[in-house]
């Protein structure tokens, strides 16, 4: 078998090992069981709820849930744009970069705040080691805000009926403490003794093999490169993201990476299914994710490990692949996956440029962000997943002529009705968003560098990524710029907090109805035919809300590269 399909098995066998006793652990911190790890973080704990006035104790229902979820976003949010916007009259920066304008500040801030890293900007040019840093802690703090409202859910479905559901601050900390980082810690460890740089001094002085002076940008990027993948941040260090040889120097801390990305999403989903006592539920789920993740995955590296037709008609050896836009060190194996990796997971980091992988590999990447729920990002892919669960029962109950019920609680109309606003709406972001750039070129594809269907995908791909909150893009497109910052920005925040209120909602509801044991009309959710049913769901509302625009873009493309 090729080295290339080994080292991508190796990589997914690994994050899967890791993972399963990984969400048993994240099960025991949640459910406030005792774990190694409490006597090292339980002192510091308690120090900071005192600060903060905060009991960890004291339940919420599921509007304090989000009620304290937006105020503390709100004030990240505010301290965010003056820290963007007077790096230059701050400390820790050492290169001299810039202020970022209000409108980069604003994207850059929203971006970071909810989970995606869409850069506008280039990190060695654009922002300054404070923000960088700043940053850091928005990487670590969205990511345990989606965790925290993922337990709310977990909550709800542990409990007969209750309407108190733990404590959100309590989940956030945790979140924080006992999982994020501590792996970031030990990835950083790893990625210290690859090579990736870790130092505030700016950039280092050398001379090229032609004797000519180079500035080299460093930086704390060994800090920085562990949170944004195991936080699904993606954010990149510098403007080359995992692609730069500091921040992903080889294929092992390549591989490093790509498990990082995949070990919490994939751990959660166990997590579930502990925490709420039914384990062959969590199998289930995760059994429907990884048939649509492998789905995008295998043909997405088949096609990059081909080549491209152009490039060998006019003569060149194929040989390793389609390698425009990728780094030889990895190969277009692993980077082909990686693209999948990325986009299913929302993390948005690269390892190569998506403007260059072959037109069915890009589409195949942005049904991933569409979709969105093929182990998604921390805490957002059983969110998301959640969404579908209660369409799929819903629609089963319909078919058998039955109220339809799930783990114990009816599905009735107020519940149906926010998951199809929360359904629905995620096409409607990405959609109105590329059909307001596409009606007026002045200002939304003015700045793009391809014509014809390939522009049309970089379009899409911009409002795909933002409404995934994703954060990687096709960069042949010019957004830097007041319409493409202000608009994504906008469908960051809608695109981030409506999939976590929803769901957060249905949850709050159902848990303080009466639970209903199950009888023989109950559907099993523990069961193949129930993860068919769910998959048909994702993939029928993905067919039809998206198969026009992606026959618009890249399947369009793919014919006229054939012909």
């Amino acid at each position: 078998m090729n080295t290339e399909i080994l080292g991508i098995i190796a990589m997914f066998l690994i994050s899967l090992l890791l993972a399963i006793p990984l969400g048993i652990y994240i099960s025991k911190v949640y459910a406030g069981e005792k774990t190694f790890l409490d006597p090292v973080f339980n002192p510091f704990e308690k120090i900071l709820y005192k600060i903060s006035g905060i009991n960890p104790l004291q339940e919420m229902n599921w509007k304090q849930h989000l009620k304290s979820l937006l105020k503390i976003n709100l004030v990240w949010f505010l301290l965010s744009m003056i820290i963007l916007m007077n790096m230059a009259n701050l400390p820790l920066n050492p290169d001299g970069n810039p202020n970022m304008s209000p409108d980069l500040a604003f994207n850059t801030t929203i971006s970071f705040l909810v989970n995606c890293n869409l850069q506008h900007y280039s990190g060695e040019t654009g922002i300054s080691y404070l923000g960088q840093i700043w940053l850091m802690f928005l990487q670590f703090v969205s990511a345990a805000t989606g965790m925290a409202a993922s337990v709310v859910v977990f909550k709800a479905f542990r409990e007969k009926s209750t309407e108190l559901l733990g404590n959100f601050y309590n989940y956030l900390v945790k979140s924080i403490t006992r999982i994020l980082l501590p792996l970031s810690v030990i990835m950083g460890v790893f990625m210290l003794f690859q090579g990736t740089p870790m130092t505030f001094e700016g950039k280092s002085h050398t001379v090229t093999l032609e004797g000519q002076k180079a500035d080299v940008s460093t930086g704390p990027v060994a800090a920085f490169v562990p949170i944004k993948h195991l936080g699904t941040n993606g954010g990149g260090f510098f403007g080359a993201n995992s692609a730069h040889p500091l921040e992903n120097p080889n294929y092992f801390t390549n591989m490093i990476e790509m498990i990082a990305q995949l070990i919490i999403p994939m751990a959660m989903v166990f997590a579930f299914g502990h925490f709420i006592r039914r384990k062959k539920l969590g199998y289930v789920i995760f059994g429907v994710m990884t048939v649509g993740f492998l789905l995008l995955a295998v043909p997405a590296v088949l096609m990059e490990m081909q080549g491209n037709p152009e490039i060998s008609k006019m003569g060149i050896s194929s040989a390793l692949g389609a390698m425009e836009g990728k780094e030889i060190r990895f190969g277009a194996a692993a980077s082909g996956f990686w693209s999948i990796v990325t986009t299913v997971i929302s993390t948005g980091s690269v390892n190569a440029m998506h403007d260059s992988t072959m037109p069915l590999s890009g589409m195949l990447q942005m049904l991933g962000m569409m979709v969105n729920a093929f182990y998604g990002g921390d805490g957002a892919g059983i969110l998301n997943i959640f969404i579908y669960i209660i369409l799929a029962v819903f629609i089963s109950g319909l078919m058998v002529g039955r109220t339809p019920e799930f783990l114990g609680k009816k599905i009735e109309a107020r519940e149906m009705k926010i998951a199809m606003i929360v359904a629905l709406f995620h096409p409607f972001l990405i959609l109105m968003g590329t059909a307001i750039a596409a009606a007026f070129p002045e200002v939304g594809t003015s700045t793009l560098n391809n014509p014809g269907f390939h522009g049309f995908s970089e379009v899409l791909y911009e409002y795909t990524s933002s409404a995934a909150n994703n954060g990687s893009g096709f960069e042949g497109l010019g957004d830097n710029n007041p319409f493409w910052n202000i608009s994504t920005g906008i469908v960051l925040l809608l695109g981030r907090f409506i999939p976590i209120i929803g769901p957060v909602a249905i949850a709050g509801l159902l848990a303080k109805k009466k639970f209903v044991p199950e009888g023989d009309g109950t559907l099993k959710a523990e069961t193949s035919t129930f993860g068919m049913m769910i998959f048909a769901v994702i993939a029928i509302i993905a067919a039809l809300s998206f198969f026009p625009a992606l026959a618009l873009g890249p399947i369009a493309e793919y014919f006229s590269l054939s012909h």
